[in-house]
């Protein structure tokens, strides 16, 4: 059996030479069931989270450590962009605080996440539905040294009863706006919890 890693999402993550952020998202290629990025921002600021290919990618328990220094970590693409809000929507937006006449509204900021082409998201709390309704929400992937996703790791059940289940990438049917599974929610909840 393969050593599997987790890909956590919110896991620290640190370069060779300090902390870089933690992971935002993880990009993937539904076609091959692969991750192929992992989006790590910073923790605080206003610094643009960046796409980080796996083949930069070393884990240990609970943290992502990279393959670069933070200076490099900098260069990588990023893994949003940011705009100026146009005007015709900064009107059609509530005003958070009182305009006086002749002062106009200031321009507002707008982040737009950017996913390669083909590829897919996934993110906190992004749904998982069984064949039967919403079982629970994805909390990360365990990865085979290939890069190949084996599990999808989801918290299920309800608030006295919550476990973290990892549910067999083959029971994906499905990641568009969250993940879908051929399996019901008794099939989920009789999974044995992942840790």
């Amino acid at each position: 059996m393969t050593q599997e890693t987790e890909f956590a999402i919110g896991a620290n993550a640190s370069c060779a030479d300090g902390p870089c952020g933690e992971v935002r998202r993880i990009i993937f290629d539904p076609a091959r069931a692969a991750v192929t990025h992992l989006v790590i921002g910073p923790e605080h600021g206003h610094q643009l989270s960046r796409l980080v290919p796996v083949a930069l990618v070393d884990t240990t328990t609970g943290e992502i450590l990279l393959r670069c220094t933070i200076a490099e970590f900098g260069d990588l693409d990023p893994a949003e962009e940011t705009g100026l809000a146009e005007e015709a929507h900064l009107e059609a937006a509530p005003a958070t605080s009182t305009i006086y006449a002749g002062i106009p509204r200031p321009a507002r900021t707008i982040f737009k996440e950017i996913v390669p082409v083909g590829e897919e998201q996934l993110q906190p709390g992004d749904h998982v539905h069984a064949l039967d309704g919403e079982i629970g929400q994805v909390e990360g992937f365990l990865v085979d040294p290939g890069d190949q996703v084996t599990h999808i790791l989801l918290t299920e059940g309800h608030l006295w009863g919550r476990k973290e289940v990892a549910i067999p990438v083959d029971a994906v049917t499905g990641a568009h706006d969250g993940i879908r599974l051929n399996m019901t929610k008794k099939q989920v909840e009789d999974l044995p919890p992942a840790h």
